[in-house]
């Protein structure tokens, strides 16, 4: 039988000493903290550019820079710093504290991101899938609360799946569980892809994926928009009556549906949450989930956007430095 790793609980709370948290979010464009207490609450953010920047050593040198500049901006003790946790956009050993590989962005692969920032900033860290971390959100504070069996879908650069059955993050036998960007298409290229590079079902609902999408389709007589245009902007067009940019929010978007039934089938889950900055544009949220609406009737999953928006990753970054704060243990 196969042995698959213990899920994480979502929402797993100790007793601990007043204190401090940070969580972080970890993207290919930028870096996000937030600075929280030991109830979770907020007290400030920093965020800086991450452009072009793909040395890990770097991202964890900018962490402890923003750590460090937000303690001294509100007149904190660096003492009273208990945890930061950090959500990577890619494959992450939990346990281990690694990231196995992230997207074509950062091009990271087996990095020991926990190792890294106990190190950088003497005290307990926890590392996780930056989507993960979104839907641990989504279930303490956001659109999930209260439901134990769903999935949060985030629609960016990218697309990948946080699973929560039974109230419990599932990882899966090698932590790549919610990968659906690997999912295959039909009409799409089935040759083999390295984990890292964009798969099948990315290539038609990611956000690079719909940008190369207008690209190919774009013709002059088709439409007198211009070629270079981001897949918020295509979505912008297609709800003012571009009838180009309509058939590529339609195909997106019935993609994307059709991916949700199919998980459906398989998980029975109640609701899928769609988050992320192209998830969330509510024409592309509205066309999916009247595409959905039109299947099995026995297979019906409510569709919701997101209600943390961009903060959804960094807020499960803080759920996750305040349980690793419990531990009150550095790695070894």
């Amino acid at each position: 039988m196969l042995q698959q790793k213990p899920s994480r609980a979502v929402g797993n709370s100790q007793e601990i000493e007043a204190g401090y948290v940070v969580g972080a979010d970890i993207g290919g464009t930028s870096l996000r903290l937030a600075l929280a207490d030991m109830d979770g609450k907020v007290v400030a953010k920093w965020k800086v550019s991450t452009a072009g920047i793909r040395d890990p050593h770097v991202v964890v040198g900018l962490i402890h820079e923003g750590v460090e500049e937000l303690l001294r901006k509100n007149g904190i003790e660096r003492s009273l710093l208990r945890a930061v946790a950090a959500g990577a956009p890619g494959v992450t050993d939990v346990e281990e504290g690694i990231v196995i590989a992230t997207s074509y962005l950062m091009g990271w692969r087996d990095v020991p991101l926990r190792a890294l920032l106990e190190a950088r900033l003497g005290v307990p860290a926890a590392v996780e899938n930056d989507v993960n971390t979104a839907a641990i959100a989504e279930y303490q504070i956001g659109a999930a609360q209260g439901v134990r069996d769903f999935v949060f879908i985030a629609v960016g650069t990218g697309i990948g799946a946080g699973i929560v059955l039974n109230g419990r993050l599932f990882h899966g036998m090698d932590w790549s569980a919610g990968e659906i960007g690997y999912l295959l298409v039909p009409g799409t290229s089935v040759k083999p892809v390295e984990r890292g590079e964009p798969g099948a079902l990315e290539s038609i609902v990611g956000g690079e994926g719909i940008r190369s999408q207008w690209q190919s389709a774009w013709r002059d007589e088709l439409t007198q928009l211009p070629r270079d245009l981001v897949a918020t902007e295509i979505f912008d067009h297609a709800a003012a009556g571009d009838v180009l940019a309509q058939t590529i929010l339609n195909r997106s978007a019935q993609t994307l549906a059709y991916a949700i039934y199919n998980l459906a089938v398989v998980l029975n889950c109640p609701l899928f949450v769609l988050g992320g900055s192209i998830g969330m544009h509510p024409v592309f949220w509205q066309a999916t989930r009247e595409i959905l609406e039109q299947r099995d009737k026995r297979v019906q999953p409510k569709l919701l956007r997101s209600t943390l928006g961009a903060d959804a990753q960094v807020n499960g970054a803080v759920c996750l430095a305040i349980e690793a704060a419990g531990s009150r243990v550095l790695s070894s």
